[in-house]
């Protein structure tokens, strides 16, 4: 086991984490609450966890939070808990896209370290200013969670070490289905706000999932995008927002893409894949199948290569967690992030920097995400034209 666990009493406490958004009957909340404990890193002491007072402190109860720590709004919550000895160290935002750069900037502005899903913010000129768009920031991190499992980590550490020779190409997919009919309209939570304009943003398909896909591709190469050509089509009938993404990327460099995201290719759970081409050779790394990574090295066989297996990097292997041949995946990926982030806020304490290894997206990455979706907006609006990245 690389990640170092503890149980409160071995050398350090818990990091006092605070969550705004979360509450009942949200999808990503428990995930990120599973995941702040799988290392056993932090401890959820306060929450705002709704937009509705009276949810908020009923879903604060559900969860043991104490009632003096249970609060009706994020501002009330940022406010109390910088005033208090024990307030919280770091804050967990899982709410509607539309509430990230707010809720982001009330935090750090009280001196409290953010983790905040993604995107960064609804708008690039949101982005650009305030607390949460200050691209210097070493006290908030984001949660593309991909970017944690470990042969994800094993493929940046070999585009890094040059396996691959100069990269040439570079594509990536995250497909979905489960916007194939308009759900938004029969109440249901999860599709009803990414599907609203005022609470996603300006982009559907592209913000909620198309960031991911792009995220990853740009951890694993370590590319910058200079180019996109972007066809965003919204296929079901009422719909406000996008729900295919088709995107032709030119990177800096002089390697070429497409990323391709979907929530209406019928089929498809969670499709996430990445693939990678040099001119030494190639990988490729699909997401519902997470342990392994195939490297083919050109000229010669396919290579399977394992979570904790033979050839495993010492990137990988430090955030590895079980043997192999046990499954990991989703909800480790996610907690690779909140173990990640804990080192460096422990790091910040101590007025140090966290070690070189330690490695999570940032608010560049969040920004980096937000100028995608703009200029993805900005190409299909004008019927598919070649947009730079800014």
């Amino acid at each position: 086991m690389a990640i170092e666990a503890g149980n409160g009493t071995g050398g350090y406490r818990r990091i006092r984490l605070g969550m705004v958004g979360g509450g009942q009957g949200a999808f990503i909340g428990a995930i990120h609450r599973i995941a702040a404990r799988i290392d056993d890193q932090f401890e959820l002491v306060a929450g705002a966890l709704a937009s509705d007072p009276d949810r908020a402190k009923a879903s604060a109860k559900d969860l043991g939070i104490a009632d003096d720590r249970a609060y009706g709004s994020f501002e009330e919550m940022a406010r109390a808990e910088a005033a208090r000895a024990d307030g919280i160290e770091a804050v967990s935002i899982v709410t509607p896209n539309h509430m990230h750069g707010p809720v982001a900037k009330a935090f750090l502005e009280a001196g409290v370290h953010v983790i905040c899903d993604k995107p960064l913010t609804s708008t690039v000129a949101e982005a650009g200013t305030g607390g949460a768009g200050q691209e210097d920031r070493q006290d908030l991190r984001r949660t593309h969670n991909y970017t944690g499992y470990p042969m994800v980590r094993q493929a940046r550490a070999m585009v890094a070490n040059g396996d691959l020779g100069e990269i040439r190409l570079v594509k990536v997919e995250y497909l979905q289905d489960w916007l194939t009919e308009r759900v938004e309209a029969t109440g249901q939570k999860q599709a009803a706000w990414r599907t609203d304009p005022s609470r996603s943003g300006v982009g559907g398909c592209i913000g909620d999932i198309g960031t991911h896909a792009y995220n990853l591709a740009c951890f694993v190469t370590g590319l910058e995008l200079d180019e996109l050509l972007a066809q965003l089509s919204t296929f079901v009938e009422g719909r406000r927002l996008d729900d295919d993404v088709q995107i032709l990327l030119k990177w800096k460099g002089g390697a070429r893409g497409m990323l391709w995201a979907s929530q209406v290719a019928v089929g498809n759970e969670n499709g996430l894949t990445l693939r990678v081409y040099g001119s030494k050779g190639g990988l490729e790394w699909a997401q519902e199948n997470p342990n392994q990574l195939w490297f083919t090295p050109y000229g010669r066989p396919r290579q399977l290569l394992t979570r904790g297996g033979a050839g495993a990097s010492r990137e990988a292997s430090r955030v590895t967690r079980i043997p192999s041949g046990h499954p990991e995946g989703y909800l480790e990926g996610f907690a690779t992030i909140y173990a990640e982030a804990a080192r460096a806020i422990r790091a910040a304490t101590a007025g140090e920097k966290p070690h070189p290894d330690v490695v999570f997206p940032t608010v560049e990455d969040g920004l980096a995400g937000v100028k995608l979706i703009d200029a993805a907006v900005k190409s299909s609006a004008a019927n598919g034209v070649w947009v730079r990245m800014t």
